[in-house]
């Protein structure tokens, strides 16, 4: 018997995979977890039905929205993650020997639970001595905030459930705030191929562009994610990711990466004309 786990990513279009093994399901106080195995993407771990992390393409995702901020800005040394339950970010962060303290805040304990068992590749680094898990609402976290953080991650679900409120133009203002005067808020952007989500990433980017004078959209392909065509989202309050990129700085660190290198960096920025016009038609 053929198991396949199948994604609706519009009315008319679904994404597939062949499941070796369903490993755990289960239903948390915010929404339901499953975690399957399969031969071509490795583990993978789902929310609601949507699909989170595969083993084999996570660090397309998880690359690209830590390593462009960081190679902008090396000196970042106090960062808040929001969301990014798997740990694969986090991860990524610790990395960065110069990095002396991230703050992680997640909703859903479950989530990171089921994480540090059955996807150890993404969760390895939450216990490192900087890392503080905080199991609480983003959006209620960060209003609490002021001019503390170098740079924001919100590694955040689609906007609706739990993630919702990580998409409102209050928690875009929260996290200006609770930026130094320096900072960087980097978020994942959804993507511009299907209407829904194109409505999504529309608002988003209109919503940040009332609160950050530096604000850019840079992309990258994940196979497992709708269309395979993603965005992320970078703000500042003073970086340029394309004039204040560091290469020397970054390359000297030697960090090895599957994906992020400085003349993808630079790359990522150039959009194809169908995503400048939706960026440049903000209202809905």
């Amino acid at each position: 018997m053929d198991l396949w786990y199948t994604e609706e990513h519009t009315d008319d279009v679904r994404f597939s995979i062949k499941v070796d093994k369903a490993l755990y399901s289960g239903q948390s106080e915010f929404q339901r977890i499953d975690v399957f195995d399969s031969k071509e993407f490795g583990r993978f771990f789902t929310l609601d039905g949507l699909m989170m992390v595969t083993e084999k393409d996570e660090f397309i995702y998880h690359d690209m929205i830590t390593h462009i901020p960081m190679a902008t800005n090396p000196n970042i040394k106090n960062v808040l993650v929001i969301g990014a339950g798997d740990g694969g970010t986090v991860r990524e962060l610790t990395r960065y020997k110069t990095i002396e303290n991230i703050d992680m805040v997640e909703i859903d304990k479950l989530v990171v639970d089921i994480c540090r068992e059955y996807i150890p590749q993404t969760a390895s680094k939450l216990d490192d001595s900087r890392v503080n898990l905080y199991f609480e609402d983003g959006l209620k976290f960060v209003r609490t905030k002021e001019n503390e953080y170098d740079l924001i991650i919100v590694d955040s679900t689609d906007p609706f459930g739990p993630g919702e409120g990580l998409f409102t133009k209050e928690f875009y203002g929260n996290c200006f705030n609770a930026l130094k005067e320096d900072g960087i808020l980097v978020n994942q952007h959804e993507s511009p191929y299907y209407s829904s989500y194109a409505k999504s990433m529309k608002r988003a980017h209109k919503r940040i562009k009332e609160f950050f004078p530096v604000c850019r959209v840079y992309q990258a392909h994940i196979p497992t994610y709708p269309s395979g065509h993603w965005l992320f989202g970078f703000a500042s309050k003073k970086y340029d990711p394309l004039k204040d990129i560091n290469e020397d700085a970054w390359n000297k660190l030697g960090l090895k990466t599957k994906y992020y290198n400085t003349d993808l960096h630079k790359g990522c920025f150039a959009l194809p004309n169908y995503v400048k016009e939706l960026l440049e038609n903000g209202d809905e």
